[in-house]
């Protein structure tokens, strides 16, 4: 089984995108193969960060996106693969000049959890991305899959934390997103209490960090103290390098000329993304 993580966080704009994204990257800066799943939300922020959103978009515009990643979760997919074969699922695929592949989000996925809500054994509601991961993606040999997952906690979000049972959590330094990595951990403890299915706080990722400020140092140091097994080995800096490179359709990876800050940002996603496929290869 590929080794699979979640990111998840119950807030917007915590960097959970950005960190799949480069953390995907640095993994395969170091010889792994990675593929990157959206289960976001329509607007298709990975698929920007890595500049294929433009054909991605076309696509869906002419209609000629399917299957896509909402199918997956539907019931018609093993007929879609009994029609389709192999290109069911490399239909999904779209390759990046960053050495990782992606699978991009849909529209579709803006409907899918009021149509998840409508099954009501809740193992068959929360199992089904796991299933399309067991017996679709697995035997592609992928050394990792990475998904990021919405900014709130629907159903689809915990499919996708059922499927990769590893999360990855990244976090600001403010009271808010103390609490939210706090109220994760606990509901986290409840899948597992209700279903049978254990979801490990793989990494807590320090993220958008000014080590210059007294207040990071005591948020750093309260994660730390908070989080000793799950803390990630380096907090990644707050760089404009980051957003840059993003609007350019690139991770900092790409930059031919980055900033200080940039440098430390990579050097961070590297440590990390070694210390976390540790982490959950061993789950």
């Amino acid at each position: 089984m590929s080794a699979r993580v979640a990111s998840f966080l119950d807030k917007g704009g915590t960097g959970k995108t950005t960190s799949i994204a480069h953390l995907g990257v640095a993994l395969s800066g170091q010889g792994h193969d990675v593929l990157l799943i959206d289960l976001a939300g329509k607007q298709g922020d990975l698929a920007k960060t890595f500049g294929v959103w433009q054909n991605v978009q076309t696509a869906i515009e002419d209609d000629d996106a399917w299957p896509n990643i909402s199918t997956v979760f539907d019931d018609a997919w093993e007929t879609i693969v009994s029609k389709l074969g192999d290109e069911a699922v490399e239909e999904l695929i779209v390759q990046t000049n960053e050495g990782v592949d992606l699978i991009p989000a849909h529209p579709g996925l803006d409907t899918l959890d009021a149509e998840l809500a409508n099954i009501d054994d809740a193992s068959e509601r929360y199992s089904r991305f796991q299933r399309f991961l067991d017996d679709y993606v697995d035997p592609l040999g992928y050394d990792a899959v990475l998904i990021d997952l919405p900014g709130m906690t629907t159903n689809v979000t915990y499919n996708g934390l059922w499927a990769a049972q590893n999360v990855l959590a990244p976090v600001e330094m403010g009271p808010f997103e103390a609490e939210q990595v706090g109220a994760l951990r606990n509901d986290l403890s409840k899948v597992e209490a209700n279903f049978d299915v254990s979801v490990d706080l793989a990494m807590v990722l320090p993220n958008k960090v000014d080590s210059r400020t007294k207040l990071a140092s005591e948020y750093l140091d309260a994660y730390r103290e908070e989080y000793p097994r799950a803390i990630a080995p380096k907090c990644v800096p707050s760089s404009q390098d980051i957003r840059n490179a993003t609007e350019q359709g690139q991770s900092i990876f790409a930059l031919d000329n980055p900033s200080g800050t940039a440098r430390k940002a990579r050097d961070a996603y590297r440590t990390n993304a070694e210390a976390l496929i540790e982490r959950i290869s061993g789950n």
